[in-house]
């Protein structure tokens, strides 16, 4: 690991010395000895302390000039940029030119300015602009930017306006302010799908989506959806688009889903293309939650940025709450909500739970790359929707109305975010800040006594301690309540009990009858709720809450009891609870896509982890055949009814990806998937067969897979795909996620031996590498084959790409709930990591804190 892999504390922020005016680049085009020529005027900062040395960061780069208002310079780089003594540099403005040199062809790591299948591309978040040339790479330095690309490739773009073009140049021209990270350029041989967009201010807005020669015919969802993004920002929050033109590029080699550079977003091919034969119904809402994404960040992110990365989530929670209120106006608010809710626990409660756990706001960093993670974004997302919960939509609406119209070009906080709700809202929310400051994911505990028609409710709250914060403070806690009386019927509607205390009681009182409790309501708010209730009580709940999320809830409490006790103590499931299936299962006035998820059972991860919160050492071999068994109980048991499910949810006529015809599909294969348990895949087989779309014939596919079929039908799936490199992707993956746990490390191993794995493309090796560490009982094989595995690929790609390899170390996370046998070959693999001599400074510091 580097030497200079120091912390960086939140607490040491300083403004910059210096401000930029304005920046000025040549870009000479060549794959290893491309030339970038800078020109940047730089200004003291009257906000900094006289004196200060400049600082510009600069890594990989041969310098070849300088000079400072045209007076050549004698100055020498260190490792990571250098520092210009406030004594040798004019006393105002002045205009520092530099000319250095970087060979892009040989950037692996995706990181700067890179080659990707014979294209010029970059990737500036967090910190890759400084591997194109020396400037101050932090987000509070923010500068309108000019660009000039020379090179013989047809197309040649930037940030912002095109400002000219010519044979063998193009120039463009961004007047907006942003800091470095948002800097983009690409250059290669590619065509446009073209459009137009007319903003509510009456600017003609041209839109382009640029791919490779091929892959036109796969862009007309994507361009879709970024239409539909534009308009509704404008109709919810009164944003309109503010360049002339808007381009997005698909770049199959990427380490992220996409990024927003200002009028230039680069994209992961398999978040732009997408046609009904190659892409399934969830690439299609992929595609649409990230063309949004990334569109949205042009006010939530690029207008107005994060003074310094801690406080990321102030872009990123933001512009992935806008995300899903978008998803939930185009699909469904219900099933959204839920899926959001099973993603979060999924992977946010999961970190929270270890040895990564970090605050929304992190107080330090050694690799900045190491903290685009699920609690920045997502539990950050869930902070918006509570500050929306707790002050109404109105008064959220003002609130981001102030924030716009006073932070507007500004790098910004988390206290300036506080601060426009706290005005807007009329209330103190000092409280409501400590949701940022402290990691952990709060238990709250609901208590209820019933007595003289009155029913009284104590809700305690509970932080564990988490690494570097030992004690935790009393959280403000929207907890929504509804009662439901035993007949099914609402007795008291969606109230929000505010829980700012260790323990508060409040009473309902004059009630008809003893309710059942509804509580969380719509998941308001990132808890682990403990709630004692009966399976009669949950089965209630199942078949008549209002709340679909509660509704939904109350199922997976009832299966997850089910399956603990089956891991525990060989139990079954009970007939209330396969009745209450079958009945979720038919009941037509459900949406399909709410009946497929109520249908899907907890996962293996899910239930480890939940067993481990009761104090249980969970058993990944115990757990996998528990859930198996439970698959095959539910199949036996409602085969009939799942048949006419997968026959009534046929879906005729043209392929459509809306949600009505999704959620259709969504039902039928979850339905056929169960079902394969019981009749040997015969319906599965038939869907296959029959399959004129790729959701139908993968769903298919992986359903036999799980009921340890799908050989030929996989064969077959090679055979027709093996010429698209995004569903092959799926290929690859599917073998190993539905691998027998017994067999899976070696199937692993056997695909990064096939022709078709690239293991320098991030897509690929995370189809394999990635997939295997998320198959917990194949990764978890008591011999720890899985885990040898997963290092050294890990150690590998470390060599290549630091950042995908350190993302990819987090399956490791969860070493410490295991047994001890398991305890030790992870550590083992971890120290192994962790000692090799070239490790990164990502890896180091990912390995170093699941280490402890």
């Amino acid at each position: 690991m580097r030497d200079t892999a120091q912390p960086i504390y939140l607490a040491d922020y300083q403004p910059p010395a210096f401000l930029v005016e304005q920046v000025d680049l040549t870009f000479r085009l060549a794959p290893r000895t491309t030339r970038v020529i800078s020109r940047i005027r730089f200004a003291p900062n009257p906000a900094a302390m006289p004196g200060q040395p400049l600082r510009l960061d600069g890594e990989d780069l041969r310098l070849i000039s300088v000079s400072i208002d045209g007076v050549a310079q004698d100055v020498t780089p260190d490792a990571t940029g250098l520092t210009l003594d406030a004594a040798d540099l004019p006393d105002g403005p002045f205009t520092w030119q530099a000319e250095v040199e970087i060979a892009p062809e040989s950037n692996t790591a995706l990181d700067g300015l890179y080659m990707s299948n014979g294209m010029y591309c970059t990737q500036c978040e967090a910190e890759g602009f400084r591997k194109i040339t020396f400037y101050p790479d932090r987000p509070d330095v923010m500068a309108p930017f000019r660009v000039r690309i020379e090179s013989d490739l047809p197309v040649l773009l930037s940030n912002g306006n095109p400002a000219g073009a010519g044979k063998g140049w193009a120039e463009w021209n961004d007047p907006h302010p942003k800091p470095s990270y948002l800097f983009a350029l690409v250059a290669g041989d590619l065509v446009a799908t073209k459009d137009r967009f007319t903003t509510m201010d009456g600017r003609e807005v041209a839109l382009n989506i640029w791919v490779r020669k091929g892959d036109e015919g796969k862009t007309a969802y994507a361009m879709d959806a970024l239409k539909r993004s534009m308009l509704w920002d404008e109709q919810v929050y009164s944003r309109a688009y503010d360049l002339d033109i808007f381009n997005i590029v698909a770049v199959d080699d990427f380490n992220m889903g996409a990024m927003e550079n200002k009028g230039l977003n680069i994209f992961n091919s398999r978040y732009v293309l997408a046609s009904s034969a190659t892409a399934t119904d969830s690439d299609f809402a992929a595609i649409e939650r990230i063309i949004a994404h990334e569109y949205f960040h042009n006010w939530t992110g690029n207008r107005i940025t994060c003074r310094d990365w801690f406080q990321l989530s102030l872009k990123e929670g933001l512009t992935v709450f806008r995300d899903q209120q978008f998803m939930g106006d185009m699909r469904s608010h219900a099933v959204k909500r839920i899926e959001d809710v099973l993603t979060l626990r999924a992977r946010q409660f999961r970190e929270d739970a270890g040895p990564l756990a970090h605050p929304v706001r992190p107080e330090s960093y050694v690799e900045i790359n190491n903290f685009y993670t699920a609690t920045v974004y997502e539990k950050g997302a869930e902070l918006i929707r509570m500050l929306r919960l707790l002050v109404g939509e109105d008064r959220y609406a003002a609130a981001l109305d102030l924030y716009f119209a006073r932070h507007d070009g500004q790098a910004c906080t988390i206290e300036d975010w506080i601060a426009v709700f706290a005005e807007a809202a009329g209330r103190d929310l000092s409280q409501f800040k400590r949701w940022y400051e402290q990691a952990g994911t709060p238990q709250v505990t609901l208590v209820e006594d019933w007595a003289d028609q009155t029913l009284t409710l104590t809700l305690r709250q509970h932080t564990s301690p988490t690494p570097g914060q030992p004690l935790k403070e009393p959280l403000l806690v929207p907890v929504a309540i509804g009662l439901v009386g035993p007949d099914g019927a609402e007795l008291l509607p969606t109230q929000v009990l505010e829980l700012d205390s260790p323990e508060q009681v409040f009473t309902f009182a004059d009630l008809p009858a003893r309710p059942v409790v509804s509580a969380l309501r719509g998941f308001s708010a990132p808890v682990v709720l403990e709630h004692a209730q009966s399976s009669h009580e949950r089965a209630t709940l199942l078949g008549h809450d209002t709340d679909a999320f509660a509704r939904f809830e109350a199922g997976r409490n009832l299966a997850s009891d089910i399956l603990h006790a089956m891991v525990l103590e060989g139990a079954r499931p009970g007939p209330e609870y396969l009745e209450a299936m079958r009945l979720a299962l038919t009941d037509d006035t459900l949406d399909p896509a709410f009946r497929a998820l109520v249908l899907r059972l907890p996962g293996e991860d899910e239930l480890a982890q939940s067993l481990h919160a009761a104090g249980h050492t969970p058993d990944p071999d115990a757990i996998h055949a528990a859930r198996k068994r439970a698959l095959h109980i539910l199949a036996d048991a409602m085969a009939g009814d799942l048949s006419a499910v997968i026959d009534a949810m046929a879906t005729p006529g043209p392929y459509s990806p809306d949600a009505r015809d999704a959620g259709r599909r969504a039902l039928r294969l979850a339905a056929a998937a169960l079902l394969a348990h019981a009749d040997g895949g015969a319906k599965a087989r038939t869907i296959f067969a029959q399959a004129d779309n790729m959701t139908e014939q993968f769903g298919a596919w992986t359903a036999l897979l799980a009921s340890g079929d799908g050989a030929e039908e996989g064969a077959q799936f090679h055979r027709q795909w093996q010429d698209d490199r995004l569903v092959m992707d799926k290929w690859f993956a599917a073998q190993v996620m539905f691998a027998n746990p017994a067999h899976a490390p070696e199937i692993a191993a056997e695909l990064t031996r096939h022709p078709a794995f690239d293991w320098t493309n991030p897509n690929r090796f995370r189809s394999v590498i990635g997939v295997l560490g998320a198959h917990p009982a194949g990764f978890h094989r008591k011999d720890g084959a899985g885990y040898a595995l997963v290092a050294d690929w890990l150690i590998r790609l470390d060599g290549a790409n630091p950042q995908a390899a350190a993302r990819i170390s987090t399956v490791f996370e969860t070493w410490a709930r295991y047994d001890e046998t398991r305890q030790g070959l992870m550590r083992a693999e971890l120290t192994r990591v962790l000692e090799h001599p070239a490790l990164s400074r990502d890896m180091g510091e990912m390995v170093g804190r699941m280490l402890g």
